[in-house]
């Protein structure tokens, strides 16, 4: 049975997406071996892709390389009109690319997968715009001297994605790192690659062969080659803080600029003078329940005052208690399912460890059903737990999964101080009606997006990166395209050199 006639009806979209894109050809792997998909709600496979590995590096970076000179050279405005192409396509198709992303990511269809969906086309668009900004600076060193600076491409780009938001970071690679001149070659994640390979055959209807390449396969054996390639001129990587370490010493090997965005564990700091609903509804949506906490600037250590911190938990457990729990393609589920069975064994072990831990109190949730439908997929439940220490490994460790750990303060100094207590710092939220005191807290949290009074996540114009093992470099913003995708050149000419003879 082909690949094609495996893939469920649900994703029927990803039919013909079950291959590679070098070259501007869609192609197996060299080696002819596969790779099942597996849709999380049902443990089943939908499909399977290519398992791409050294040789298909290879021949997708030489693909890359050979495009570049041709595609540096487009004037920026006519690179920013195929991104504005790309971008009312993928508009066109975003009802597809978000059922697709539903059943192959187990995030909810209504509450995530739609959004996800839209917000890549705007990524597009939004770096669309940006064509003109590539652009340096006249330097006053004299009259006799002319001095200004380019802004130019690196050449080709290597990018690896996760599977917790593949089709809105795949735009975050492709969509900079095209805009400012450079070729890319891009490692789906193995467990979401359906998006992806979409995105990718938009691109491929409208940038010449060989701008995107996608490849598919596992970490060692695609990801790896690809990072250490000696043709790869900049890395961009998207995942964890561990796989980000390695990374950045392939990188360092070879003095290839890098950029990281790792992992996180956000804190959100609730003063006494927030005790209310909407605070609670902005405490939920920066712990991304919706996304089952899949996401790197989940707010999962909650830093509520003593003097509101019961009555507020019983008022977010009533909320987070309600939201429905089901099927990802199901308009009525608020919440779908964990990625897959090694992720979904990861975060049980924690809640199990939450609830034999003396002294934590469970607030709602616990372990999932063992039993009923929520048991033949890999559900969750959103899961608190009250606890009086930040030195606890559920408090200090990113769990990628919806466990939330309140921990009450009674003095702003401490709060601050075990906000920052992290090895980590992407994220942060403050929610306060006094923006004097909002605003200082937001300036001393170590982290490199700080939201006041709200939890939603980002939009494109953002200077999104983290500080410490978070990582480095920005993106979402002008400024993360300029730092990360293009080298600055500096021109001087004497404008008194002698005529010739």
């Amino acid at each position: 049975m082909s690949a094609a006639q495996q893939i469920a009806p649900e994703a029927a979209a990803a039919i013909r997406q079950g291959v590679m894109l070098i070259g501007g050809q869609w192609v197996a792997a060299a080696s002819g071996e596969t790779l099942a998909v597996e849709n999380p709600a049902k443990r089943l496979p939908i499909g399977h892709i290519p398992r791409g590995g050294a040789e298909d590096v290879a021949r997708a970076v030489a693909a890359a390389k050979a495009a570049f000179p041709a595609w540096s050279a487009v004037a920026p405005r006519d690179r920013g009109r195929i991104l504005s192409r790309i971008a009312e396509a993928l508009d066109a198709r975003a009802e597809e690319l978000a059922r697709i992303v539903a059943t192959e990511t187990g995030n909810a269809l209504r509450t995530q997968a739609r959004g996800e969906a839209k917000l890549a086309a705007d990524i597009f668009r939004y770096f669309s715009g940006l064509a003109s900004e590539l652009k340096g600076e006249t330097l006053p060193l004299g009259e006799h001297v002319l001095s200004y600076t380019r802004r130019e491409p690196l050449g080709v780009v290597g990018a690896i994605v996760p599977w917790n938001a593949p089709v809105l970071l795949t735009s975050l690679k492709i969509a900079p790192a095209l805009c400012a001149g450079n070729t890319i070659v891009l490692k789906a994640a193995e467990d979401a690659p359906f998006g992806v390979l979409l995105i990718a055959e938009v691109c491929n209807e409208f940038a010449p062969p060989g701008v995107v390449n996608v490849l598919t396969g596992l970490g060692p054996e695609c990801g790896q080659p690809l990072a250490q390639h000696p043709d790869i001129a900049k890395l961009s990587f998207t995942g964890s803080t561990a796989v980000g370490k390695l990374i950045m010493g392939w990188a360092a090997e070879r003095i290839v600029p890098v950029s990281l965005e790792l992992g996180g564990k956000s804190p959100c700091i609730v003063y006494p003078d927030a005790d209310a609903d909407w605070v609670v509804d902005g405490v939920v949506s920066a712990m991304r329940f919706t996304r089952q906490s899949q996401s790197c600037t989940a707010g999962s250590r909650l830093f509520l005052h003593r003097k509101i911190f019961d009555g507020f938990l019983d008022r977010l457990s009533a909320k987070v208690s309600a939201l429905k729990i089901g099927d990802p393609l199901d308009e009525a589920s608020d919440v779908g399912t964990i990625i897959n069975k090694k992720q979904f064994d990861k975060v049980c072990g924690y809640i199990g460890e939450g609830l034999k831990q003396p002294g934590a109190k469970l607030v709602t949730g616990g372990l999932p059903p063992s039993s009923g439908p929520l048991s033949e997929g890999y559900f969750t439940v959103p899961t608190i737990f009250a606890e009086t220490s930040n030195d606890w490994r559920l408090a200090r460790e990113e769990i990628f999964g919806p466990v939330l750990v309140a921990i009450p303060w009674d003095d702003e100094e401490d709060a601050i101080r075990m906000a920052n207590d992290s090895h980590y710092g992407l994220a942060g939220y403050v929610f306060t009606h006094d923006i004097g005191r909002a605003l200082r807290a937001a300036h001393r949290i170590q982290a490199g997006w700080v939201q006041v009074n709200q939890g939603l996540g980002q939009v494109p114009g953002h200077s999104y990166g983290g500080y410490k093992q978070s990582g480095i470099g920005r993106e979402f913003s002008l400024e993360g395209m300029l730092d990360s995708f293009t080298q600055r050149k500096n021109v001087t000419v004497n404008l008194n050199a002698p005529p010739a003879s």
